[in-house]
């Protein structure tokens, strides 16, 4: 990594010090040289998995370490190379598209790694080699860059490359998160992002009724937000996952041997693995060693129409599998190309060595026991994943990138219409703008020899559409991948999945489709229940509740009954319900009529009494106009509880609730301008031609504005969203409940509100004036009533929002009648006792004397 960070340092003193004279750059560590490469006049970057396995070098820490090794050469990737190779030959023969231009290539190994793809990145950005004191130049050796085949390393490339606008196209890069078009601006593929293939999986296993499945992952970035996505779409489709594993090829046998067991002891029959090749390859050679057979496998693009594990003992495994991939072609001429590969194209290429030593098991090298290499061995008597082009996906994801490219670099270059031919010539530039080369490939939309339209969308992706592969057996014994269905993600939702009717294999060779559930079905007149601490595919059967049915085998959930019915005993069918609602005939409707005549008589008789000794001091003391006006507001209370008793109407429902808000107001009102005027009289330290007295007028008026404030607002309410009759079904199962719905919450808590703003009002007034004389201390009396009354109110909020149907009714009644009786006992009941029991007390000398 150190060998790196001077590598970029020493690009990034290159690129940002050209506008400069004589800027001088020095490589600080040994360049890397492409495994192949030609020259032209414009050049395209190639990075490739050519390798499968990565040796790390050890570290000692106190010497340079060693370059990484990379080992076993994986030869459908080296066919990708090589693809690349055939449609930039086959581009540069062809006088329609880039005339007179040539092409050039320098292909890198990524090891199938980050870190190696960090080290081919940063080559093709800079020259192989410098001489020394080489004057820097900002312009990059390629002008884009094909690659990787993971989606960890083309991020990686990605990060690098696009920091100087060099453009990357991807044929095999799937994760959704290279969409990201404000954090990656220059990269594009022609493989379709994970997105949608996620959501292909989840609906194929759905259609297929695998509601209950296990899962394992690439712990890389493919792996990992590939099945973040498919997770997130089964949830969707009510499919559960059982378990959620990853592998690393970097796993040791012990880790990648306890996969093993969480996916054997399973009850899961169906295994959607979304693994690269290298993963798939070590968690299929733990399997075989464990003999686990009998498993469903549901594949990802990335191997499942790999030729290397159909030509291996895997396919027995692997028969009956199914995956999405996209749709295979045909490139003309390519089959013959790679016949001519060989180490006789150049002698002193270690690759093409390597890959030769591999095809047929021979050796360049004088070695013991080991069959030495002619260079005259027959590729066309070879079967290998490199020489079958019968399943060519990815390949030709390879030849529409460079074509891209090439299509890209022709309108940039103003070649003329491409296609047409005759005598053409570009406008050649010696510095090409790589900037202008992503401007470009956003926008090229052309059509292959094939047919095949290539374009990008916005995010830099191709068309989504895919093939349903199943792994079959022909009558030769071989596996071959037979499309059984398509999905195609730019038709509407219900149509974007559909199966083409061919015969499915299944594992095992089962003629019937496994089943893979967490649960079993459940019969009519039961519905499923979700067990406590498992998805909600495990479930129990258990009878439909009252008031549902349930006519069909394993339903979900049970059907409502209509608004007036409810279920009969075996929940087969809908009977009448029985309505519901406060009556005056019942007993706890009469009980509150009772007790809400009772106060308003009661409050009747005080007001006899205050009238009777209306002259009396006592009474002129408490303030007789406010003292009956309060006695009015009482009995007013009291009667508004008889309106939430009988069945509700319209005109029933807006009375009850301004009503009660009207005269509670008032109510409050009057208290608080006796509490007021006590205040003002008893605190009054000034004389009183310079202190502000609260004349009758005054308390006239703050009764009055107080009022009407509440007024306004039960106007305000019954005009845009009165309280309306309405048929509660939720609470009880076998009847209906009449209730009044507030219209607007809102403006029920208002006016509830703004009765509480009142009483706390008058609470505290009477608080700062509890230190009256004792001989006529009505501040004590009004400050108790009003603990009382907000008591009252604060029990009855969480008492009303818990209470059942009707009960929500009587709670409110009895929260009137109790804070309407409190009031009058509080206020009333001392001064009745003087008037009627202690007569020597109400005299104007008592009630101004002083304990």
């Amino acid at each position: 990594m150190g060998v790196l960070a001077l590598l970029s340092c020493v690009l990034f003193i290159g690129v940002f010090g050209a506008n400069e004279d004589a800027v001088i750059c020095e490589m600080l560590s040994s360049p890397e040289f492409p495994l192949l490469s030609k020259e032209g006049d414009v050049t395209i970057g190639g990075a490739f998995s050519i390798h499968s396995h990565i040796t790390n070098p050890p570290l000692s820490f106190t010497e340079l370490p060693e370059p990484l090794k990379c080992s076993r050469i994986n030869l459908r990737e080296f066919r990708f190379a090589q693809t690349m190779i055939f449609a930039i030959e086959e581009i540069n023969n062809n006088s329609s598209l880039l005339p007179n231009i040539s092409i050039g290539y320098k292909l890198f190994d990524s090891c199938g790694s980050t870190l190696p793809s960090t080290r081919a990145v940063m080559a093709l950005m800079n020259e192989e080699e410098r001489t020394p004191r080489q004057t820097c130049w900002s312009q990059s050796p390629v002008h884009a860059i094909i690659g990787a085949s993971e989606s960890s390393s083309t991020i990686v490339m990605v990060q690098i490359a696009g920091t100087f606008q060099i453009p990357v196209i991807s044929h095999f890069a799937t994760c959704a998160c290279l969409s990201n078009r404000k954090e990656y601006p220059f990269f594009f593929r022609t493989i379709p992002s994970d997105y949608y293939q996620s959501r292909a999986l989840a609906k194929l296993v759905k259609h297929l009724g695998w509601t209950w499945v296990g899962a394992v992952r690439s712990d890389n970035d493919y792996g990992n937000n590939g099945m973040a996505a498919f997770i997130a779409a089964a949830s969707q489709e009510g499919v559960c996952v059982e378990y959620s594993v990853a592998i690393s090829r970097t796993d040791r046998r012990e880790q990648v041997s306890r996969l093993i067991r969480v996916i054997r002891e399973g009850s899961a029959r169906v295994l959607v693995a979304f693994l690269a090749q290298g993963e798939m390859d070590i968690l299929l050679e733990e399997t075989l060693k464990q003999n686990m057979t009998g498993l469903q496998w549901v594949g990802s693009e990335s191997w499942i129409t790999s030729g290397y594990f159909s030509h291996k003992r895997y396919s027995a495994i692997l028969t009956g599998s199914l995956g999405f991939n996209i749709k295979k072609t045909k490139i003309a001429g390519l089959r013959e190309f790679l016949l001519k590969v060989g180490p006789h194209q150049d002698p002193h290429n270690n690759i093409l060595k390597e890959f030769w030593e591999e095809t047929f098991g021979c050796s360049f090298q004088s070695t013991h026991g080991q069959t030495q290499c002619h260079g005259s061995e027959r590729l066309q008597d070879v079967n290998n994943p490199f020489t079958d082009v019968s399943e060519l996906r990815i390949s030709n994801n390879v030849y529409k990138a460079v074509y891209a490219v090439a299509h890209a670099l022709h309108e940039m270059l103003k070649c003329g219409q491409s296609g047409e031919v005759g005598n053409q010539s570009c406008t050649w530039k010696d510095n090409l703008e790589l900037k202008q080369v992503a401007k470009q490939l956003q926008g090229v939309n052309f059509t292959l020899g094939s047919g095949e339209r290539v374009y990008f969308d916005k995010n830099g992706d191709p068309a989504a559409t895919y093939e349903l592969v199943n792994w079959q057996k022909n009558q030769a014994g071989d596996t071959v991948f037979v499309a059984v269905g398509s999905y195609d993600a730019s038709q509407p939702d219900g149509k974007q999945f559909n199966m083409n009717g061919l015969q499915i294999t299944w594992p095992a060779d089962s003629l019937k489709r496994p089943q893979s559930v967490c649960s079993e079905s459940c019969l009519p007149g039961f519905r499923q229940a979700v067990i406590k601490g498992k998805p909600i595919c495990c479930f129990s059967c258990i009878a439909c509740a009252a008031g549902e049915i349930s006519n069909s085998n394993n339903s979900a959930e049970c059907s409502q009954c209509p608004l007036e019915y409810w279920s009969n005993e075996d929940k087969s069918q809908c009977v009448p319900k029985v309505i519901e609602f406060l009556s005056y005939r019942e007993t706890m409707g009469a009980l509150l009529t009772s007790f809400s005549l009772f106060g308003a008589g009661l409050t009747l008789l005080v007001s006899g009494i205050f009238f009777h000794f209306r002259h009396t001091p006592l009474v002129k003391a408490s303030n007789s106009e406010l003292s009956f006006l309060l006695l009015f507001s009482l009995t007013m209370c009291f009667l508004c509880s008889l309106t939430f008793i009988g069945q509700p109407t319209k005109w029933s429902c807006m009375l009850r609730h301004t009503a009660f808000g009207i005269t509670f107001a008032l109510c409050m009102s009057c208290i608080l301008a006796k509490t007021v005027a006590v205040v003002m009289a008893f605190k009054a330290k000034m004389p009183a031609n310079t202190l502000p007295q609260c004349s009758a007028l005054c308390q006239r008026t703050s009764v009055l504005s107080c009022t009407l404030l509440q007024v306004m607002v039960c106007v305000m309410w019954l005009s845009l969203a009165p309280p309306l009759p309405h048929k509660n079904t939720a609470i009880a199962t076998e009847r209906i409940i009449l209730e009044c719905h507030f219209g607007s919450a809102i403006g029920f808590w208002a006016v509830l509100g703004y009765i509480g703003l009142l009483a706390v009002l008058c609470l505290i007034l009477a608080f700062l004036a509890r230190k009256l004389p004792d001989n006529f201390n009505e501040a004590k009396f009004i400050t108790f009533s009003m603990l009382i009354f907000c008591t009252v109110w604060l029990t009855f909020i969480p008492a009303y929002v818990s209470s059942p149907g009707k009960f929500t009714v009587a709670v409110e009644i009895f929260a009137i009648l109790a804070s309407s009786f409190g009031l009058l006992f509080c206020i009333y009941a001392p001064k009745c006792y003087i008037l009627l029991f202690k007569p020597e007390r109400n005299t104007k000398r008592h009630m101004m004397g002083r304990n």
